[in-house]
């Protein structure tokens, strides 16, 4: 049976897009694999340490990184929810990275994460795509994709629900349309992609 692994980041536990998007990715997953495995993380609720001198140089040998490094090596298919702090990721979801990317142990093209759908929810509350004036602003997706794609050669694709603060300021109200569109998508792509995952790793 497949084996989803769900990681979120929010530092909300409510209100929070991301949060709500995996959550209809996870929960199409699971009508597709009832009696499959999600494996989740809540990085903002059980945070991991930091990246130490000592976790360095125990590489894989070092009980939590390798434990985090099995546990990704074992998904099928992993979803992230990686809301917009400051222009990047938040320092939980770091944390998570640098202590599951170990070198000469899971990296290259050889990983056994090589190939692996990754799903990533990059919520951000205003609007940062192509052609916008925040364009060059954007350092989750990129960061994203660069690091997954080159450490792990890792399969990336992306689900951005935009606009999200549009309903909580009111200098953004005449956004509202867009962002419950963007919103709306958002849940759409959630579901169509983890049926359509589910039903190529069942193939």
């Amino acid at each position: 049976m497949a084996t989803l692994l769900h990681l979120d980041s929010a530092v909300l536990p409510e209100g929070s897009t991301s949060r709500d998007v995996t959550a209809a990715f996870v929960e199409a997953w699971i009508e597709q694999h009832p009696d499959g495995t999600v494996v989740r993380r809540d990085l903002a609720a059980a945070p991991l340490p930091h990246l130490s001198a000592a976790a360095v140089i125990a590489g894989a040998s070092d009980p939590l990184r390798r434990e985090l490094a099995d546990e990704l090596a074992g998904a099928d298919a992993v979803v992230i929810g990686a809301p917009m702090y400051n222009f990047t990721i938040a320092s939980t979801l770091k944390a998570w990275l640098d202590q599951v990317i170990i070198v000469g142990h899971n990296t290259g093209p050889d990983s056994p994460v090589a190939g692996t759908p990754v799903t990533v929810v990059a919520s951000r509350g205003g609007s940062y795509a192509p052609g916008t004036p925040r364009e060059g602003f954007e350092f989750v997706q990129n960061y994203l994709e660069t690091l997954l794609t080159s450490m792990f050669s890792a399969e990336v694709d992306f689900i951005v629900p935009e606009l999200t603060l549009a309903r909580s300021k009111p200098e953004m109200a005449e956004l509202v349309p867009l962002a419950d569109a963007s919103r709306a998508k958002a849940f759409d792509d959630a579901r169509l992609k983890a049926k359509e995952l589910a039903a190529r790793l069942a193939a």
